[in-house]
């Protein structure tokens, strides 16, 4: 670990009760929902994270107990550190509170896990799709999402595959 980051760590472990892993280089905070807020308030405010390099999430389905983990990357310029907050969700349609209020690109990351994961973020000014067609129905990087694709033609299903493919008439 970073020893700029020690210090950093250890006043958001006492404030928040939060316990760091350090993963290749990478410093992870797991975090309550509740706590992600004042969190990253904190550590805009007083540790100069003043930007928000990444916000993505993960699908762990068919767990539902969490479901999801919303990753947050955050980065201090000053100090050249990063620090990344990941919060568990449960369920098949988790909320969090906007960071919009915190950093102004959350508006464009948000809109983007919300359009591919269904992650809904109170408080968004203007959460609608904004990769996929606006009348899309489902999120696509959710593992249960069907793919709805077309079995590959290979020697061995040459006689399965053809039977369900169109042939012009002759």
């Amino acid at each position: 670990m970073d020893d700029s980051l020690k210090p950093i760590i250890e006043t958001i472990h006492q404030r928040f009760g939060v316990e760091a892993h350090e993963s290749h280089g990478l410093v992870s905070l797991t975090i309550h929902p509740d706590q992600l807020i004042s969190l990253v308030k904190t550590l805009r405010n007083e540790f100069d994270f003043d930007m928000l390099a990444a916000e993505t999430a993960v699908d762990y389905w068919p767990e539902q107990s969490p479901r999801f983990h919303m990753i947050y990357e955050l980065y201090c310029t000053k100090q050249n550190i990063g620090l990344e907050l990941r919060v568990p969700l449960n369920g098949n349609a988790p909320t969090l509170p906007t960071l919009e209020v915190l950093y102004a690109n959350a508006n464009w990351h948000e809109r983007e896990v919300w359009d591919m994961f269904g992650i809904k973020f109170e408080g968004h000014s203007d959460l609608r799709r904004i990769l996929m067609p606006f009348d899309w129905e489902g999120y696509p990087l959710r593992k249960d999402y069907p793919l709805g694709y077309e079995e590959p033609q290979f020697t061995f299903n040459f006689d399965q595959i053809m039977v369900h493919k169109p042939h012009p008439k002759s």
